[in-house]
Formats: C-alpha cells, sequence, structure tokens
C-alpha cells in the first residue's frame, strides 16, 4: 500500500505554536487593566487562544497515529513503537526539567513546583497511552478506531465528575495528572480526549486517504461536523439528557467547552487541508516541524527555566496592548531564529533515540 504524506499536518502544527508563542507573550506580559471582554480584539483573541491547545493536542495524537499505521503497513512498526515510547520518555523529562530552577536550588530555593505537569508531560504521557493502545488493537483497525473515538467521547462527556478534583492522599507526582491543585496547567484528562480523538482521525485517513475526492469530502465533513459541535452539541446533549434522564449530561451540557473546541480544531483542519498543496515545502510546514525546540526556547526565554530570569521576571503585566503586540510579533521571530539557526533540540535528542533503538535491538 502507497503512504501519502499529510503536508497539512505540518501547517496545522506551524500554526498551533507560533498561536501559542503570542499568546503566552502577551498572557504572560499584557497589564490586566488591558483585559476588556467587551473590546472585540481583545475577545477575539481570547477565543483563538482558547482552540490552541485542543489543535496542537489533536494534531499531536493525529501525527503520532498516523505514523504507527504507515509503519505497520510497511511491516516494520517495531522501531516506530520504540521510538514513540522513548519519545514519550523525552517529552516527560523535558516538562519537568524546564520548571527547575537551577540558581534558585543551589541558593537553597527548593520548592515542588516542579512537579506541576504542563503540555510536554501531558503530551508525553498520552504517547504512551496511545502506543499501548495500538499495540494491544493494530490486528482490529476498526476496534482501534472505535476504542479511540468512545475513549475521546468518554474523555469529555465526565469533565464534571473530574472539574475541581483534588487527590490530597495521593503522592504529588502521580496526583499532578490528575488535579490541578498543585499547579498543574493540563492534567491528562480532558485533555487526552482531544490526543484519542486526534489519533482517531489519523486511522480514517490512513484507511481511505487513497480513494476518489477523499480530500473534497474530508474538508466538507470537517466543515460541518465542526459547525455542529460548536454550534450544536450542547443542545444535543440537553436532548439526550431529558431522553435518559442521566444527569451527567446535563452538567456537561452546561459547561460545554470541550466539544466546542474540538469543533473549532474541525474547522481549522478543513482550511488548511484545502490550502494544503499551497503550503508544502513553504516555511510554514518547516516551523510545524521544528515544535519541540521552539516550545523549548520560548519557555526558557519568557519563564526562565533553569536560571529564573526570564520576560516574566522583568515585564510581568506590566506591557500596553501596543508593547505587547509588537513584542509578541518580535518574539515569535526571535524564537523561531533561534529553534531553526541555533538550538537543535530535535536534531539532537532525535539523534540519541535512534542510537537507543539500535543498541535494544542488538
Amino acid at each position: 500500500m502507497q503512504t501519502i504524506r499529510l503536508y497539512f499536518i505540518d501547517t496545522v502544527r506551524a500554526f498551533a505554536i507560533l498561536m501559542m508563542l503570542q499568546g503566552h507573550f502577551i498572557d504572560t506580559l499584557i497589564d490586566p487593566i488591558y483585559r476588556d471582554p467587551s473590546n472585540t480584539i481583545y475577545a477575539i483573541w481570547v477565543y483563538f487562544r482558547g482552540i490552541t491547545a485542543p489543535t496542537f493536542f489533536t494534531i499531536s495524537g493525529m501525527v503520532f497515529m498516523y505514523l504507527l499505521l504507515r509503519a505497520y503497513v510497511k511491516g516494520d512498526d517495531k522501531p516506530r513503537i520504540k521510538k514513540g515510547l522513548l519519545r514519550g520518555l523525552l517529552l516527560l523529562g523535558i516538562g519537568y526539567s524546564l520548571r527547575i530552577n537551577l540558581i534558585g536550588w543551589l541558593t537553597g530555593h527548593f520548592n515542588f513546583n516542579f512537579l506541576a505537569v504542563d503540555v510536554l508531560q501531558c503530551i508525553g504521557l498520552s504517547l504512551i497511552i496511545l502506543v499501548g493502545l495500538y499495540v494491544i488493537l493494530k490486528r482490529q483497525s476498526y476496534v482501534l478506531s472505535l476504542v479511540l473515538a468512545l475513549l475521546g467521547t468518554a474523555c469529555f462527556l465526565t469533565e464534571p465528575l473530574y472539574r475541581t478534583l483534588s487527590l490530597p492522599s495521593v503522592p504529588l507526582f502521580i496526583g499532578n495528572y490528575m488535579s490541578k491543585s498543585h499547579g498543574s496547567v493540563f492534567t491528562i484528562l480532558p485533555w487526552f480526549g482531544y490526543m484519542a480523538y486526534g489519533a482517531w482521525l489519523a486511522t480514517v485517513f490512513f484507511r481511505h486517504l487513497q480513494k476518489p475526492k477523499f480530500k473534497l469530502f474530508t474538508i466538507i465533513a470537517f466543515f460541518v461536523i465542526g459547525g455542529l459541535l460548536i454550534n450544536c452539541s450542547s443542545w444535543f446533549l440537553i436532548k439526550l439528557y431529558h431522553m435518559t434522564g442521566f444527569e451527567l449530561l446535563n452538567a456537561s451540557a452546561n459547561y460545554n467547552y470541550l466539544f466546542t473546541r474540538f469543533g473549532n480544531v474541525l474547522i481549522l483542519f478543513s482550511v488548511f487541508y484545502t490550502f494544503e498543496r499551497f503550503l508544502k515545502q513553504s516555511l510554514v510546514t518547516k516551523i510545524g516541524q521544528k515544535t519541540l525546540s521552539i516550545y523549548v526556547v520560548h519557555f526558557i526565554i519568557i519563564y526562565g527555566s533553569y536560571t529564573g530570569y526570564g520576560l516574566k521576571r522583568y515585564f510581568y503585566k506590566s506591557l500596553n496592548p501596543t508593547e505587547a503586540i509588537i513584542g509578541a510579533i518580535g518574539f515569535m521571530l526571535i524564537v523561531c531564529f533561534i529553534a531553526f539557526h541555533y538550538a537543535k533540540t530535535n536534531a539532537f535528542l532525535y539523534s540519541i533515540f535512534r542510537r537507543i533503538v539500535n543498541k535494544t535491538n542488538r
């Protein structure tokens, strides 16, 4: 079976990482007096910032599962499985390390804030879970698709049950993956739901990609289903609640940000998939291939990883809108420049992966 590269995946990843860069810069440094929900520009910015993380998680799950399926068809998925597990562990390690303040530790200011879970740890653990599901179900592709779709739906529907979860008796290292009580930003629930949906999309793409008019059908389906999720998912959950009396459906409908944001993600996918042929081999796709380096560099510059000296230390909540916008543009350019020309996070760490994989194969 001939495998096809999906260039729009890289453009979506580029969009997500650039939105994350400007979002973190502005959110961290702009003066709170300018956070006016009645301001149209600010409201649009908040809306798009709200769909950045769902987009990033969904596309991460999609590209990871697609690569696994492609390797399986070629009869060579064992190296990809090992690389996926190692990549998951790597993301866990980098995620924790970025929250370490070495200078603070050396001067006696130690705390457990570095155990808080952020995006890299959440994606890392999600990749490990996806590898496990793939290994168990790879021979039953339709079952794998069904399980992934059901897991994504279950993560979203049960959100009211763990929204304010606190686990005081659970070790902090474990509890931080489920509760935000100690500073975690991204917990495995509900965010694994987006990874599961992304992996489910990968199974659909891989199974039908070579069929006639698949691209046209998929673009239309993304747009229509995305619009329905945004505008009708709450109504649908309420209808199901009245039919079943299941209170969890009512609670989900009344705080329904997960399904609506997934709808936004699908519409974004439809847009980038539509214009895929104009973006092949462009700078945008190259940015999408350097997301790890970009993430590491931006985190160090803004939050002062390892040293405690970052932009947040000097400009925290002090910029006006003009300064914030100009600064965000300059910040994106600088981070991308460093990631492309100086930071070799991806190439360096992945080369270590290859060495480890080669040794384990002996």
